[in-house]
């Protein structure tokens, strides 16, 4: 059981503020979230995305893939946070607080 602990299972949060102003840039932007989208991360606001892994090994595999796609411009940051952590944000919509995402179902094949 402590495979599945709140502890172990990590989200990694991509937040990045990414140029806009040629061509060019919005294509690279475009890319990059659609590069995100790939290796399924979600959106959870306009410029961050999350994605949910069942530990920190498999955090640091998408940690790479993420850097592979860096744009050439612009800033991202990447964080990683336990699941424990991540159930503790506290979200707001006007004044109603809102329950954090839930993470997808791990499917188990053995």
């Amino acid at each position: 059981m402590d495979r599945f602990s709140e502890y172990r299972v990590m989200w990694v949060l991509v937040f990045f503020d990414l140029p806009t102003e040629t061509k060019k840039d919005k294509k690279a932007y475009a890319l990059f979230r659609k590069n995100l989208q790939r290796d399924g991360f979600t959106m959870f606001q306009f410029s961050i995305y999350v994605r949910h892994c069942a530990s920190m090994e498999n955090a640091q595999v998408h940690i790479k893939r993420v850097k592979s796609f860096l744009p050439e411009y612009g800033n991202v940051g990447v964080m990683c946070i336990t699941d424990k952590q991540f159930g503790a944000i506290e979200l707001f919509y006007g004044k109603k607080p809102k329950a954090p995402n839930a993470p997808g179902q791990q499917l188990e094949l053995f």
